[in-house]
Formats: structure tokens, C-alpha cells, sequence
């Protein structure tokens, strides 16, 4: 007795394939991480990112064309801020002519219709590297949320879309959302990274913008205390639903495919949209075992993606989204 329904008819040629599947990849799923420091013609390729760049701002507005006309239209911005601007609060990050606020301007004039975001955070303003103001040894929560909120309207007036608060300090949604409503920003959207574990596939990405924790008696020299340990599950569901409401519009996940489980929980229990950052270090590993001749580069970047969305993403900020648009053509 041969079955009735046999599921390899659907699998018999690429065009029945094609024309089944469930989940495809375009290039309006994908967030594209910018790097920008000061100077000018630089293009600097990050060492531990191989093929991915520190952008000065006449590159930055040389790159965000190219990726419009590849029809990648978000951008997440980050800044490399050199040393003698950092210190404990982040004043720097105030500067209405500062690094971010005027790389957001310069996507701005390069491409109007570009949808914005921008990174909302301390570290990269920190002689200690951390994500929050550091007192007696502690990251002071409520003061570190405050301050996220000024650099948050900053980044708003400056033209940014999107913020993205990405600090975990707790109730730091409500009062960024607070703050931007008061100063009548009321269109100005928030991207929390809501389920953003202590990983460690952040060293890349640390190197990029100079914003590891120092190693410094009396400083933590980790990010424990904020970031979720990676070990947890419901934690995720539990900071999810405390961001969504104070007022999130997108919530995310930090990393992307050792989380997977943590995106599809996320996504059957809250009715947001829900992004994913392939970090650094997933990126690192591809092109390294791809140097090396070990893994396709391409089948394997795709079958990620691909991945990523299948467990519920909406939005994918990685750093191979130009290499994806490129072929899938």
C-alpha cells in the first residue's frame, strides 16, 4: 500500500518549491547598521568585521545611496566617538552638532525618504564602556534612563526616525516616550531592545565603535547586571511586555540564532512588530569559516536569514543585507 499523499511531490523541481514557500527573504526585511567617525574619505574596514567599514560622513551619504538604490531603506546608525569626548555621563551625546546628530542630517539630505534609526546609548560616550552613568562602582538606573531620554530627543530633532533605546536599563521606555511626547515628538517611533542578553558574540561589533567595558578595579567589567542572562526564557517575555507598555513600537532580540525561541515567544504573545539583530559575532564566524573554505558563504548567510524571519521577525538588522539583496537580485 503505497501512501496517497506523498509531500515530495511539492519538493520535486525548483519551481514547485519556489512557488510553496513559506517564507521569503526581500529586501524590505532588513535594517542596515552604519558605522560613522569623525574625518573625512575614511573607509575603514573593521578588522574582526571582514568587508564591513567605519564610514566618514561624505562616505555615509556615498553608502546610504547605494543601499537605497539596492532598495534598502532603514538604516541603524552607531558612532565611533574619539576618547577625548567621552566621560562618565555622556554629555557628548547632547551635542547638537555632534557626531550622531550630524550623521543623521547627512542620511537626511542624502536620501529624504531613508527611514532612520539610531542608536540610543551610553556606551560609546563612556570612558567606562558601560550603558548607564557609573556611581561608586554601580550603573545607576533611573539617572542613566533620564539622560537616555535627552539623547533620545536630541536624536529627534536632529531628524531620526526611530530611536533605539538598546541600554536595558528598566523604565527606560516610558520616560524616553514621555520625554518625546513633551516636546511634541509625538511621531517619533521607539525600537526597544527589549530581550537583549549578556552574550558574547559582541566582540566584534565592541571593536567597531571602542566601546568594550574597561577593566578597572571597582568597575563591573561585564554587563550582567542589565543584560538578561542568556540562560533565561520567561525573563524575555517579562521585559518584552513591560516595554510594549510604556509605549514601544518595535520591541527586538539580541542576539539572533541562538535566540530563535526567545523571537517566536515574543512573537506569539505580543501583537508588535518584532526585529532581530544578527550581531557582529554571527557575521565574524560566517566570513572566518568562509575564509577558510569550511562553509558556502551564501548558502549558509541565507539559510540564516531565512531562518530568523521564519521564527518571527519582522525586521532583521544585519550586516549582510547587502550581500543578500545582492543575490537574491
Amino acid at each position: 500500500m503505497y501512501p496517497l499523499r506523498r509531500n515530495r511531490r511539492l519538493r520535486s523541481n525548483e519551481a514547485i518549491r519556489n512557488l510553496v514557500r513559506e517564507t521569503v527573504i526581500t529586501p524590505n526585511d532588513f535594517l542596515v547598521p552604519l558605522f560613522v567617525v569623525e574625518g573625512k574619505g575614511v573607509r575603514e574596514e573593521i578588522a574582526s568585521m571582514p568587508d564591513y567599514y567605519r564610514l566618514s560622513l561624505d562616505n555615509l551619504e556615498k553608502e546610504v545611496k547605494e543601499l537605497w538604490n539596492m532598495g534598502l531603506c532603514a538604516v541603524l546608525l552607531f558612532v565611533k566617538v574619539p576618547d577625548n569626548l567621552k566621560d562618565n555621563f555622556g554629555k557628548e551625546a547632547l551635542n547638537a552638532n555632534g557626531l550622531m546628530q550630524l550623521a543623521i542630517k547627512t542620511v537626511k539630505n542624502a536620501c529624504p525618504d531613508m527611514l532612520v534609526m539610531t542608536d540610543v546609548a551610553l556606551d560609546p560616550y563612556s570612558i567606562y564602556g558601560h550603558d548607564g552613568i557609573i556611581e561608586n562602582g554601580k550603573i545607576l538606573n533611573d539617572e542613566s534612563a533620564e539622560f537616555l531620554a535627552k539623547m533620545s530627543v536630541s536624536h529627534a530633532l536632529a531628524g531620526a526616525d526611530v530611536v533605539a533605546p538598546s541600554d536595558m536599563m528598566d523604565g527606560r521606555i516610558q520616560i524616553i516616550r514621555e520625554s518625546l511626547e513633551n516636546e511634541g515628538l509625538v511621531d517619533t517611533g521607539i525600537m526597544s531592545y527589549s530581550a537583549k542578553y549578556a552574550s558574547a558574540f559582541y566582540g566584534p561589533f565592541r571593536d567597531a565603535l571602542d566601546s568594550a567595558p574597561v577593566d578597572l578595579v571597582d568597575i563591573p567589567k561585564d554587563k550582567k547586571t542589565y543584560q538578561m542572562d542568556f540562560a533565561n526564557r520567561e525573563e524575555a517575555i517579562r521585559e518584552t511586555r513591560m516595554d510594549v507598555e510604556e509605549g514601544a513600537d518595535i520591541v527586538m532580540v539580541k542576539p539572533g540564532l541562538c535566540y530563535l525561541d526567545i523571537v517566536r515567544d515574543i512573537k506569539n504573545t505580543f501583537d508588535v512588530p518584532v526585529a532581530v539583530y544578527q550581531v557582529s559575532g554571527e557575521y565574524a564566524m560566517l566570513k572566518a569559516a568562509a575564509e577558510k573554505g569550511w562553509l558556502d558563504h551564501d548558502a549558509v548567510m541565507m539559510e540564516q536569514v531565512l531562518a530568523i524571519k521564519r521564527a518571527g521577525a519582522s525586521i532583521i538588522a544585519s550586516y549582510f543585507a547587502k550581500d543578500v539583496v545582492r543575490l537574491i537580485g
